[in-house]
């Protein structure tokens, strides 16, 4: 670089006018690779107070998108301050530059406002539950919409993902959800068991774990494994492909994403949920049986000849019946705040875990209501 090509700045003053101007006159190159240079000049002058300023800058060789920010940084800051500040000497493309730097600039954040009070604060989160609670029941709306559609168009169901998240969410989920179900089946027995055994009621540890694993634990338990399982991978995978603007890219070549993305993950989780279920409450009478044979020395075939006669077939459609509307849930509420994600990873992150915690949320509501429907039908 030779020495005229190298950004400078010099102050003088105009002792002739009647209010004293100051003028900048710069010259160089105002490019990216000298900013770091132009930056710390700016910050070492020292302006002249209540100075009005003139910047010259006919000398200015080259002017790129680094050196008009500056500038134009430069020009707010001064004015800020109450000065005022003219511009001369530019070529007509930095002239076109500067207008379009001074177009797009961001206005600078207003100060910080006091905190809100208690009732504020209680009003504003009231008031974006309701907004939330809207945009949810839209997207209701229109997946709901969607499936009708569908419905009425069977070829353009897409069976081949519908298998495809069947067995992500379905078959995958098989182990933990055995697991767990086993886990709770033996704890429910350990822990009725010493209440029975004062009573000389051994027998009663297959009613015990039975009703408790087929009408509630086991639907339950289920819905909150796939809530944190699928309905996470749900949030997170649409919040991806929203942020790389896939979501807009099959909005554009006429592909809704509610048939796409939202419709088979709900058809195979109303599918698969209810088989978990079965499976849960399988696992977890074995579990109790395992804990009756050991604790209260109930063999498995009298605990089987009990168990046909404590639980009834209602009582065991009373927990399957609560699995699909536990599927509906997670997989509407995974893929609409998958559609809430903003612009950015951390979005992605924040809606995922909103996404498991509301729908986790719901499901233990929906189950409330269950009980009561079921209470006031005696079922």
């Amino acid at each position: 670089m030779t020495a005229d090509q190298i950004a400078k700045l010099a102050i003088q003053t105009d002792a002739t006018s009647a209010s004293e101007i100051v003028k900048l006159r710069c010259t160089g190159a105002w490019t990216v690779q000298g900013i770091a240079q132009l930056e710390q000049q700016l910050k070492d002058i020292a302006w002249p107070a209540g100075a009005d300023l003139e910047i010259d800058c006919s000398a200015i060789s080259a002017l790129d998108t680094s050196g008009a920010w500056l500038l134009h940084r430069t020009v707010r800051a001064l004015e800020q301050q109450g000065r005022k500040v003219r511009i001369t000497g530019l070529r007509a493309e930095s002239g076109s530059l500067m207008e379009l730097i001074s177009a797009r600039a961001v206005v600078s954040a207003p100060l910080a406002q006091p905190k809100d009070g208690l009732l504020a604060s209680i009003g504003k989160q009231a008031w974006q539950g309701l907004e939330n609670l809207s945009g949810l029941l839209a997207f209701i709306g229109e997946s709901a919409i969607a499936l009708l559609r569908l419905i009425t168009h069977p070829r353009h169901i897409r069976w081949r993902t519908i298998l495809h998240n069947i067995q992500s969410a379905g078959v995958q989920a098989l182990p933990i959800v055995g697991l767990l179900s086993f886990l709770m089946g033996v704890v429910i027995a350990y822990q009725g068991a010493d209440q029975l055994q004062r009573f000389g009621a051994n027998i009663y540890i297959a009613d015990l774990v039975g009703l408790a694993m087929l009408r509630e634990l086991s639907p339950l338990l289920t819905a909150i494994i796939v809530a944190g399982r699928s309905g996470s991978a749900y949030a997170a995978q649409i919040g991806t492909m929203k942020v790389t603007e896939e979501i807009d890219a099959l909005r554009t070549i006429g592909i809704s994403p509610q048939e796409l993305l939202v419709l088979p993950k709900m058809i195979a989780l109303v599918i698969a949920l209810p088989l978990l279920t079965v499976f849960a409450d399988v696992t977890g009478i074995i579990g109790g049986m395992i804990m009756a044979r050991s604790k209260l020395d109930v063999s498995f075939d009298v605990f089987i000849v009990r168990l046909g006669d404590a639980v009834s077939l209602s009582s065991f459609l009373t927990g399957i019946i609560k699995a699909p509307v536990f599927a509906a849930i997670i997989a509407l509420v995974g893929c609409f705040q998958g559609f809430q994600v903003g612009g950015s990873a951390d979005s992605v992150g924040r809606q995922t875990t909103l996404s498991v915690v509301q729908a986790i949320f719901l499901v233990i509501l929906a189950d409330a209501l269950f009980s009561v429907v079921f209470n006031w039908l005696n079922i």
